[in-house]
């Protein structure tokens, strides 16, 4: 699990599965920061990993601030599904 900061919107949100250097990953938060003030565009600060790492996310059983942290263009992020299934 890490933390990945998207420079730009690629349309992504919460349980998303993307693809980011050959890795392919799925979103289990995705914050938006810049809307309003900030850098010139916006970024998206996602919390990602694997599927097999949605359970030890759904319990919060790691240290947030001791997650790796990645940096990429929205452009560099190859979107396999944008976004979770809407509640029922």
């Amino acid at each position: 699990m890490k933390r990945l900061i998207i420079h730009g919107d690629p349309g992504i949100r919460k349980d998303a599965v993307i693809e980011v250097d050959g890795e392919e990953l799925v979103c289990f938060s995705v914050t938006r920061n810049g809307d309003w003030h900030g850098p010139d565009e916006v970024q998206l600060w996602c919390t990602v990993g694997s599927e097999d790492e949605r359970e030890t996310f759904a319990r919060r059983d790691f240290l947030p601030m001791h997650l790796d942290v990645d940096a990429v263009d929205a452009d560099a992020v190859t979107v396999h599904k944008a976004k979770g299934d809407l509640a029922v």
